[in-house]
């Protein structure tokens, strides 16, 4: 277990690397003795930071939703970071790629939260009749710090959250089954991923039900109108300057961004 100055430390290295667009060495190797704790706590403080410098927290994400990428990872549950305002980038926007450091894309559902949902005990049903809309959304991750890394270096680094696109319809949780959801995810013309949001757990809102269990042991929850990306159903697509990403999600529309 880490102190509270060394944590600081940890939480200034990682800002310092994003705002500076470099990476640092990863925190596993750099502080022996680094733990679960540790890396959520280092990564409350770099929020705690870029809230108190203007960032405004709308949201939390949810990684290692797939059994694939636990076992990459060997780690048995998911894992969550934080969304502020300045992560949230429009359907269609043209992207600085070097804002990134080897930024990646993955297709997943956006929860838009209608009522607060905060407790121990929460369950699918609990998440569907919380959530206002459901929408298709990309996510843009991005690492920070070297590889490979260790459960507590992806954590630490706000579980490699870069940023997120939203678009395609918004619709009501029980407008269609969400575990049906079907997407397809192309680079240049060219599909490289696909898959059906039912890989993400079973079940969409199965990954916030674990999120609002674990965000109870702090004390907190979701509020009403923050998002939550609720986990990936592809795998991670590389990008780079020049290339054209776009996501269809049949019914529910499509969305796209351009690297530049």
């Amino acid at each position: 277990m880490l102190s509270k100055k060394i944590r600081l430390q940890a939480a200034d290295s990682l800002y310092h690397a994003d705002t500076g667009r470099s990476r640092i060495a990863q925190l596993s190797q750099t502080y022996e003795g680094i733990e679960l704790a540790d890396a959520y706590a280092i990564q409350q403080l770099w929020l705690e930071r870029r809230v108190k410098e203007g960032a405004r927290l709308v949201g939390r994400k949810i990684g290692l939703t797939s059994r694939a990428m636990q076992m990459a990872s060997n780690f048995t549950e998911p894992d969550y970071g934080y969304l502020t305002d300045d992560m949230l980038i429009a359907d269609g926007t043209q992207i600085e790629a070097a804002r990134y450091m080897a930024p990646r894309i993955e297709v997943e559902l956006a929860f838009i939260m209608g009522e607060d949902l905060q407790g121990a005990g929460c369950q699918v049903h609990d998440v569907m009749r919380a959530t206002e809309f459901v929408t298709p959304a990309l996510e843009l991750i991005a690492y920070r710090t070297q590889t490979p890394r260790a459960i507590v270096d992806t954590i630490a680094d706000n579980a490699a959250a870069g940023a997120m696109v939203m678009g395609g319809r918004l619709i009501r949780p029980f407008d269609l089954d969400v575990r049906w959801v079907g997407a397809t995810l192309s680079k240049n013309g060219m599909i490289e991923e696909s898959g059906v949001s039912a890989a993400v757990m079973g079940h969409p809102a199965a990954g916030i039900a674990w999120l609002v269990n674990k965000l109870s042991l702090h004390g907190s929850g979701l509020k009403k109108g923050q998002i939550v990306l609720g986990g990936s159903f592809t795998r991670p697509v590389g990008v780079a300057a020049g290339d054209v990403i776009a996501a269809d999600y049949g019914p529910l529309g499509s969305l796209g961004v351009r690297f530049v």
